[in-house]
C-alpha cells in the first residue's frame, strides 16, 4: 500500500473539528502522525504518512474544510565526512531517525523515520546535518 507524506496547516476555524477521525472513518485511511501542533482556536500544523484505499478523497476533504495540504517536500540529510559522532544528534532526536549503533559508537540516520522537525540541524555542532529542500 503506497503512503504519502504530507502536512496540513489548519486555520483556526476548523482547528477544533475531529476532521482527522473522518478521514479514518469515511475514507478508510491509514494515518501516521509524525509531528502536530494543533490547538483549538488557533491555527495548526501536522505531518502525516498516509495511505489507504481512498486516500485522494480524503485529500479532497481536505481542501474542502479549508485545509491547506502539501507534500512533505523537505529531507535531512547527513554528511558523514563532517559527523564526529558526538551522538548530540541522537539525544534530541524524537523519531528515533538518528541513533548510535553499538558497540562502535557509530551515528546512523534512517531518512526513512526522519519526521523533518530539524532538532538536529541545531544541536550538531559541526554542521553535519542539513535540510534539503
Amino acid at each position: 500500500m503506497p503512503t504519502k507524506r504530507i502536512v496540513l496547516r489548519f486555520p483556526a476555524s476548523v482547528a477544533d473539528r475531529p476532521i482527522i477521525s473522518y478521514l479514518v472513518k469515511d475514507y478508510n485511511l491509514v494515518i501516521n502522525i509524525l509531528k502536530a501542533n494543533i490547538n483549538p482556536h488557533k491555527e495548526g500544523t501536522m505531518v502525516m504518512e498516509l495511505s489507504g484505499d481512498d486516500w485522494e478523497g480524503g485529500l479532497k476533504y481536505l481542501e474542502a474544510c479549508g485545509i491547506a495540504v502539501q507534500p512533505l517536500t523537505e529531507e535531512v540529510i547527513r554528511h558523514e565526512d563532517r559527523c564526529v559522532a558526538c551522538g548530540a544528534c541522537t539525544a534530541v532526536c524524537p523519531s528515533g531517525a538518528l541513533y548510535l549503533e553499538r558497540p562502535e559508537m557509530t551515528v546512523r540516520f534512517d531518512g526513512e523515520r526522519c519526521i523533518v522537525c530539524q532538532l538536529c540541524v541545531k544541536a550538531c555542532p559541526v554542521w553535519a546535518m542539513e535540510v534539503r529542500f
